[in-house]
């Protein structure tokens, strides 16, 4: 029973992570917005000036759409808070042979993972796993990159940021997003240009954006092809992010909803959840 619970928490949890570092690398949501296309300004002052704009979230709802390296077609719409720290993502992945259905929720400094009725028949009628951070102990690596805990604490507009180390972003036109009017920008850019345009940022604002990187150089990614649509008040509505992975293509299109506004998320209800630390526990004893 260990080994069959772990290795499905394994496999879950490592689509849940894809799912997360894309989808939590975002950007600034918006509401639908009046105010039409961006004013005119170069390309890149534009697409700083939505970069800026990302440091003041608090709050988005957003939806996903796109492939990941090894887990294929993906799509999924998420809520997150930043104070407190909070999120629900519910993604499904469209290539898999089994349910690529998966919800992820944390809150209070723990993650659950639900899987519905067939994860229910694995775990003596529990669908949903919980990993607690610290009771998990001192293995971070585990927490961060097999669970999506790396991503738990971050803002997720800070991938649309990316954009700003471009050398050649240029203005596409303008296209309506879900109804909102927006300028659309693309451009390329390399990790290593990303890394030297943050020399010109405050320190905090540069720690946050640095530490998104380790992930895209741990998938073999060093070249993206971006696309971003911001909106008549600087806001980034949609972003598109392509590139070439050790494992296979990442393409993955984000769309905000909406930001800044309250977002809730409840832990399952006990009866339902297993304790992933307490089970390890007993399997141990056992």
């Amino acid at each position: 029973m260990e080994f069959s619970v772990r290795g499905a928490v394994r496999h879950r949890a490592a689509g849940a992570t894809l799912a997360a570092l894309v989808l939590g690398g975002s950007a600034v949501a918006c509401a639908k917005s009046d105010a039409g296309e961006s004013p005119k300004m170069t390309p890149a002052a534009a697409v700083a000036k939505a970069a800026k704009k990302t440091e003041d979230i608090t709050s988005l709802r957003y939806r996903m759409t796109g492939e990941v390296p090894e887990q294929g077609r993906v799509s999924g719409e998420a809520a997150m808070s930043m104070k407190p720290l909070a999120m629900s993502m519910k993604m499904k992945t469209e290539d898999q042979a089994t349910d690529g259905q998966v919800e992820i929720r944390l809150v209070d400094k723990a993650m659950y993972i639900g899987g519905g009725a067939k994860a229910a028949k694995e775990m003596d009628g529990k669908s949903w796993i919980k990993f607690d951070m610290s009771a998990l102990g001192a293995d971070k690596q585990l927490n961060a990159d097999q669970l999506g805990g790396g991503q738990a604490d971050k803002n997720p507009a800070t991938e649309s940021t990316f954009l700003t180390g471009s050398k050649d972003v240029k203005k596409v036109g303008t296209e309506t997003v879900d109804g909102v009017k927006t300028t659309h920008y693309k451009g390329t850019v390399t990790l290593d240009d990303f890394r030297d345009s943050l020399k010109s940022e405050d320190k905090a604002t540069r720690e946050k954006r640095e530490k998104s990187l380790g992930q895209y150089e741990k998938m073999g990614i060093d070249t993206f092809t971006m696309d971003m649509w911001i909106d008549g008040d600087d806001h980034t509505k949609q972003f598109r992010m392509r590139g070439d992975a050790d494992k296979g293509k990442l393409d993955m299109t984000i769309t905000f909803l909406d930001f800044n506004k309250p977002v809730t998320v409840k832990a399952p209800p006990a009866e339902d959840t297993a304790d992933l630390a307490q089970m390890m526990k007993d399997a141990q004893q056992g």
